[in-house]
């Protein structure tokens, strides 16, 4: 972005430029940001319509409103309106007799592709009525029939209590509603909108603390602002709660704040559990380094904030508390799961065959996680064997990709949490759109399935094939973070932090906070070998920048 505005604040002020003092000053060349209009094919294209790529004698940080953390915002802001128009057919209502109902008559909900799980979550046992407190209330499932079950609240406890404070909003304004003081509707839809709201606010916590991540990239979390995946599921379930605690946790590990890093992160496993698995990056690196001390205050930092959260309830409700556990442990394998595309293209009968409703599939359970434990250890094992140490963020995208691949679940809006560590991870502009596209698009097919056939739905083969084309995409990711830990001259982020200015070979990890600049204490024996001459190239490429 270059303007023509005066060099400094001094000619600035006698030009009678009155937002001179909030200029940004702290980097005001091209070389102090990279510019994608330089770097990316996709965004030099886009940007012919505004006058193309950035000229070389820009002066970089002179536009005193339009910052680039307030433009990303912008940009998020406007994919987050049109999430929340995307989910507008699925709060119309009609009057009965007895009032105004949702209209999802004829499966709207899946024809118009709008379906959200928050809408129906007010209308059950443990949120609609006055009296109902999540963990401790509980009501009937499938009652009269042989699936029939005592459910709690299944989500975990601050998601519970987020949606509980969030029901009572609803109901405090219905009854404002109800004297003229307020506007009108369904209070399940005041219920959707009110989460909405903070879902939303959510998210822009989370572009927040990308952007302070990025640093030089800045405008790579242009990509986490358009992603199409917020805008088919930023408002499908709770997940913004976690991607915002989590990349926060992030951010203050890189600002070199572990215990605060490691209670945002617990905080953040007490909404979603993925952000619990940041920390197992965080302590290979740390041993690779010789920081294991910060890395564990983290990790105990965050086991003290889960417990916080999650001690009282247990003690107060514990079958309540358990049932989140208890449902995921109890759960088949989900229709987008790889174990169910394996049972429909193979005709296996699949583990656990022939178990009565509400039985646990154990061998479903252990394969799934010795499969995720083993790619842990690999993961792990990369991280010890690498010629460099990885980023922070390129572990953390593997970690929680191999958890999605392995899963017996993967519900579309999971998709949101890898949307901010690629960013960090593997920001390559066509890559990354072409899968967040993609798979947000698996929504398509996934509600026409569920439609039924009978009632002019999708087969369920065609549903499968587009998750087999998602997951592809997502492997293909991992493969490509793998090849750029081992030969890091590939890493985009790397070669755009190696400036004069850096580490002294270097070499940089926006996240890596006391990871950041220090030398290996423990690698490998015999492994770490591989990729010296990667390393070698990389340091020989560098000198000659200089």
């Amino acid at each position: 972005m270059s303007t023509n505005e005066p060099a400094d604040r001094e000619t600035a002020a006698s030009s009678g430029n009155a937002f001179a003092a909030v200029v940004d000053r702290t980097s005001l060349s091209p070389a102090d940001r990279v510019a994608p209009t330089w770097t990316e094919p996709l965004a030099r294209k886009a940007s012919r319509v505004i006058g193309g790529p950035l000229g070389r004698h820009a002066q970089v940080g002179r536009q005193w409103f339009f910052t680039p953390l307030r433009v990303v915002l912008l940009l998020a802001v406007v994919t987050l309106v049109a999430a929340w128009l995307f989910k507008a057919p699925c709060q119309v209502t009609y009057e009965t007799g007895s009032g105004p109902q949702l209209d999802w008559r004829n499966s709207k909900q899946y024809t118009a592709m709008c379906y959200t799980d928050i809408i129906p979550r007010y209308g059950v046992g443990d949120l609609a009525p006055d009296d109902a407190f999540p963990y401790k209330t509980s009501w009937v499932e499938n009652a009269g029939t042989p699936g029939e079950q005592v459910r709690y609240m299944e989500y975990p406890v601050l998601t519970g209590l987020f949606q509980w404070i969030n029901a009572r909003a609803a109901d405090g304004w219905a009854t404002l509603a109800a004297f003229g003081w307020l506007p009108s509707g369904l209070t399940s839809v005041l219920y959707f909108n009110i989460t909405a709201f903070w879902l939303a606010a959510a998210w822009l916590v989370t572009i927040w603390a990308l952007v302070a991540l990025t640093r030089r990239r800045v405008w790579d979390v242009a990509l986490a602002a358009v992603s199409p995946l917020v805008f088919a599921h930023a408002f499908t379930n709770f997940d913004a709660l976690a991607t915002a605690l989590g990349t926060a946790g992030l951010l203050a590990w890189a600002r070199r704040r572990p215990v605060l890093a490691g209670a945002l992160i617990g905080i953040g496993g007490a909404t979603k559990l993925y952000p619990l698995f940041f920390l197992g990056p965080l302590l290979v690196l740390a041993w690779r380094a010789g920081k294991l001390p910060d890395a564990a205050r983290a990790v105990m930092s965050a086991a003290l904030a889960w417990l916080v959260v999650n001690v009282p309830v247990l003690l107060a409700y514990p079958q309540g508390w358990g049932e989140f556990f208890r449902l995921n442990s109890q759960r088949p394998a989900d229709p987008d799961s790889l174990y169910n595309v394996l049972v429909h293209f193979t005709g296996w009968s699949g583990f656990d065959a022939g178990l009565p409703p509400g039985a646990t599939p154990v061998v479903l359970n252990a394969v799934s996680l010795g499969l995720f434990v083993l790619a842990c250890a690999a993961i792990g094992w990369l991280a010890l064997a690498a010629p460099t140490r990885p980023r922070v963020a390129q572990l953390c995208f593997l970690v929680v990709a191999a958890f999605l691949l392995t899963n017996k679940v993967w519900s579309p809006q999971y998709s949101l949490w890898l949307v901010p560590l690629a960013v960090l991870a593997l920001p390559r502009w066509r890559l990354l759109l072409t899968w967040m596209a993609v798979d947000a698009a698996v929504w398509a097919p996934r509600m026409y399935y569920y439609l039924g056939s009978a009632n002019k739905g999708l087969p369920e083969g065609w549903f499968l094939g587009a998750v087999v084309v998602r997951d592809a995409l997502v492997v293909l990711l991992c493969v490509l973070v793998v090849r750029e830990v081992l030969r890091p001259e590939r890493d985009a982020v790397r070669t755009a932090l190696a400036v004069p200015g850096d580490h002294a070979d270097g070499v940089d990890d926006p996240c890596g906070g006391v990871l950041d600049g220090s030398r290996d204490r423990f690698v490998v024996p015999g492994v770490a070998r591989w990729g010296r001459r990667a390393l070698a190239f990389t340091r020989g490429a560098l000198a000659s920048r200089r």
